[in-house]
């Protein structure tokens, strides 16, 4: 007669997957809930009407978001779950807190329209993170191809969304208030996060030895300048970033054609163009790793 294995009872099952974890493992994810926090405040100020501190609780998420990936590999504490809830937090930080407070600074004059647009920018956000969540079973791409996201990453469409009112907070414009700008602005940001334009990822930017110390000086001057002028400041670094997208484009192009060239047997080498880029061409660089996006 064939003895029936074993079971271990439920309790010590428990126990064996709730084992300690060093705190520098939980540091990231403490970064993270902070972030998420921050854009959950800034939700608060937008039913309040301070529309300034609410875009400061958006930039502190954002600044938070962009350390907790960092801190993440720098310690070893990268995991799956710290993924899936950063994830979780720039979809609240970069989605939902910055549609929200347009919406109750603009675009809620359009009524049931300003609520439309509102959804759809969140539905983008929460369909650009989806996709590069996502991982491409074997895929093999090309070293050149994590200089590059697909799309304006989340962080980035957040604070372009807030365009309009930071520009309004620094120079007191009305029409940078209208609601058919901010519509059309929260329109165009939401494509451009789930479109298959290439943009640069700076995560993996390398500063010649001898511009280190220029460039540790322009990175103070803008912290300084945070300080003293913070809207103007983020602005210009919004509006620079929507400057680099073309120049991306292009240099991603250069990429493509180059590596296409390299490989033998290639439909560039054969004759054909190599066509756009497809879905899946550079679109699970951001998570590859288990961290955090920056992302987006």
């Amino acid at each position: 007669m064939t003895r029936k294995p074993r079971l271990r009872p439920a309790a010590a099952r428990q126990g064996q997957r709730l084992k300690a974890l060093p705190f520098n493992r939980l540091i990231p994810n403490i970064l993270t809930v902070l972030a998420l926090c921050a854009g959950l405040t800034a939700i608060r100020y937008g039913f309040q009407g301070q529309w300034n501190m609410a875009a400061l609780a958006i930039l502190v998420s954002a600044i938070l978001d962009t350390l907790d990936g960092r801190v993440a590999r720098l310690l070893g504490g990268a995991t799956k779950f710290g993924a899936e809830l950063d994830s979780l937090s720039d979809f609240v930080s970069f989605g939902v807190a910055p549609a929200m407070v347009v919406f109750l600074w603009s675009l809620q004059s359009l009524k049931g329209l300003g609520w439309v647009i509102a959804l759809v920018f969140a539905v983008c956000v929460a369909l650009r993170l989806a996709r590069f969540n996502t991982k491409l079973e074997g895929s093999n791409q090309p070293s050149w191809a994590s200089n590059y996201f697909t799309g304006v990453p989340a962080p980035a469409g957040g604070g372009l969304l807030l365009l309009p009112m930071l520009l309004h907070l620094e120079t007191g414009a009305n029409f940078l208030a209208s609601p058919v700008v901010n519509g059309m602005v929260a329109i165009l940001v939401g494509y451009l996060m789930i479109s298959q334009l290439p943009t640069y990822s700076f995560k993996r930017i390398q500063v010649p030895h001898r511009y280190v110390l220029p460039f540790l000086l322009l990175v103070g001057l803008v912290a300084a300048l945070l300080v003293t002028e913070t809207w103007i400041t983020l602005s210009v670094v919004l509006i620079t970033y929507l400057v680099t997208i073309p120049f991306s484009v292009r240099s991603h192009a250069r990429h493509k054609a180059t590596s296409d060239l390299e490989q033998p047997g290639s439909p560039l080498s054969d004759g054909d163009n190599g066509g756009e880029a497809g879905e899946g061409d550079f679109m699970f660089d951001e998570k590859a790793d288990g961290s955090s996006e920056g992302k987006d």
